[in-house]
């Protein structure tokens, strides 16, 4: 076992544990009703996960994602709306205009040799300025189509739905695991993670695979923004905020190094779905603050954080044996 995959498996161990003690407790927990509910309400959080992990592999941060998945909710009702576009169009246009918007964040941190942190956090700002631009108020989305794509589900034995939301959300994993560890794409940015001038020499073109590493992460918000737009049927300016801190959080909780350089988009969805079975035992108990979900994944975030601290001592102890 390496110190790259060592974090993965504590994730997917930790997961496990904690599934036990929630069906030893509450046995209904391994219904796949409860599956289905633990995948749908976390659908939004697990697509925008993915586009952080691919960020935060390459060693950058997006604060901004938040911020783009309500500028989404607004833009989509705002458009259906005053215009009368399919929701499909509507669609479409957001997400290019998403893409375009992480896009240029990710050129003004090359161009410019700017923080990820200053720029997105300046992104994080235009984003909800624009939603609130287009409406202050919290606008229903009365749409047929809304209503066709909110039943569409696959029924699980057991009477569990794995909703058409649910399915994009395990999609995006699928697609995101395939673009960080089976194309070049993702080997760039893995080189990036490792530093700048290490990538140089590696022959990865550094502005090129910025650009597209930030795009990647604006088009996922938006996605993001579509799938809680459907998820809620409305859309307010002033939602999601503190949603780019769970991405992160889950993405850490899954094993990715924050600075960079190595984890695994499988393990971003563990991060989710252990954030999500948190929330889910608080309701099942029924006499726990909700608050108590703040205070778990904060000590398991510290706990993955001195867990990835520790083994960057190991590596480094390791590598300095062998030379």
């Amino acid at each position: 076992m390496s110190a790259r995959t060592l974090p993965l498996i504590a994730t997917i161990v930790i997961f496990l544990l904690a599934y036990l003690v929630c069906y030893l407790q509450f046995p209904a927990m391994l219904s796949t009703r409860v599956i289905g509910n633990l995948l749908t309400d976390n659908a939004y959080l697990g697509i925008v996960a993915v586009g952080m992990t691919i960020v935060i592999l390459s060693g950058g941060i997006d604060l901004s994602v938040g911020s783009v998945i309500a500028f989404a909710g607004v833009f989509i009702a705002v458009m259906l709306r005053d215009t009368g576009l399919h929701p499909v169009a509507v669609f479409a246009a957001l997400l290019a205009i998403t893409t375009a918007f992480g896009a240029a964040m990710g050129g003004l941190i090359h161009v410019l040799a700017m923080p990820p942190f200053i720029v997105t956090l300046a992104g994080m700002f235009l984003a909800r300025g624009a939603g609130y631009m287009l409406s202050v108020d919290s606008v229903p989305i009365d749409e047929p189509f809304y209503d066709f794509l909110k039943d569409a589900y696959y029924l699980m034995p057991g009477k569990g739905r794995l909703t058409l939301i649910g399915i994009v959300m395990l999609l995006s994993v699928a697609a995101g695991m395939v673009i960080a560890h089976r194309t070049r794409f993702g080997t760039s940015v893995f080189a990036l993670g490792g530093g700048v001038q290490t990538a140089r020499l590696m022959g990865v073109n550094v502005g090129r695979t910025t650009v597209l590493i930030y795009a990647f992460s604006g088009f996922m918000a938006g996605l993001s923004g579509i799938v809680f737009s459907i998820y809620t049927a409305s859309s307010y300016p002033l939602a999601m905020v503190g949603t780019e801190l769970n991405a992160i959080a889950a993405v850490v909780i899954g094993g990715t190094i924050l600075t960079g350089g190595a984890g695994y988009v499988f393990g971003t969805l563990i991060g989710v779905l252990t954030m999500g079975l948190i929330q889910t035992y608080i309701v099942f108990d029924g006499s726990l603050s909700s608050w108590w979900t703040k205070i778990v994944i904060g000590m398991l975030l510290l706990l993955f954080i001195l867990l990835q601290k520790g083994l960057l001592r190991l590596d480094i102890r390791r590598r300095a044996g062998a030379a």
